[in-house]
């Protein structure tokens, strides 16, 4: 029997919001492809979701920090053989720290991995969508991306520069029924935040960013949410 179910890419999908959005999709029949840097993780998840949802998850071990790795990813991706319906780049990393004393390399890390990483996934996937004429990309910018703070550093440079491809991309994909939308979540309940001194209750839940990128996801072809902000109730930390 054909299988006719949806390829969702998801970008560092082993953790935090980017294993939500997976497990939101899941359930609704999408099979999986995404990558991280620990296969032991991959193979968690491979089993994890497999076992409960019943679809077919695709793992790739890559470091999206390194352009070489990005584009074996992609060529993975393809190698699949199923038109990707929707890219969320999702894969990041935080390090704080003062643009005049954080350590020596931090804006080339979080360049290299907040944004190059979205950049060479979506040049090397988007032509498939174009293709087919339809699609749906989601970048994972930030509150960072709006409104700098202060230990916020290289990685409020990195998501400025997210935020602003999000938006050059959105106005390029107009004519060709892709739809573009830059996510940005304030502070989530995921590894980023381990050690600090702070209730869980104080921060958003990955399942409700997820969540709303499902619904996003949903809405008709004649609608588009560019810009999804969601923020903890009690205002940013």
């Amino acid at each position: 029997m054909e299988n006719n179910s949806k390829l969702i890419v998801v970008s560092g999908g082993t953790k935090g919001i980017g294993k939500a959005i997976i497990h939101s999709f899941s359930a609704k029949g999408f099979e999986i492809a995404t990558c991280s840097r620990s296969q032991k993780d991959l193979d968690s998840l491979k089993s994890e979701v497999e076992a409960q949802y019943g679809n077919r998850v695709y793992v790739f071990k890559a470091d999206l920090s390194s352009k070489q790795a990005t584009e074996d990813f992609v060529e993975f991706v393809q190698m699949i053989g199923k038109p990707v319906e929707i890219l969320v780049n999702n894969t990041g990393i935080f390090i704080p720290g003062e643009v005049h004393n954080e350590d020596e390399g931090a804006l080339e890390k979080m360049i290299q991995t907040n944004l190059y990483s979205a950049y060479y996934l979506t040049r090397g996937l988007i032509h498939n969508m174009k293709e087919n004429a339809r699609g749906h990309i989601f970048n994972m910018c930030s509150t960072a991306s709006i409104m700098a703070y202060s230990n916020g550093g290289s990685y409020c440079i990195s998501k400025f520069a997210l935020y602003g491809m999000s938006k050059v991309l959105r106005e390029e994909m107009k004519p060709h029924g892709i739809r573009v939308t830059s996510v940005m979540p304030g502070a989530t309940y995921t590894a980023s935040w381990e050690g600090v001194d702070l209730p869980e209750e104080r921060f958003m839940k990955p399942e409700d960013v997820a969540e709303m990128v499902l619904i996003t996801y949903e809405l008709s072809d004649r609608s588009v949410v560019e810009d999804l902000v969601i923020r903890p109730q009690l205002g940013d930390i």
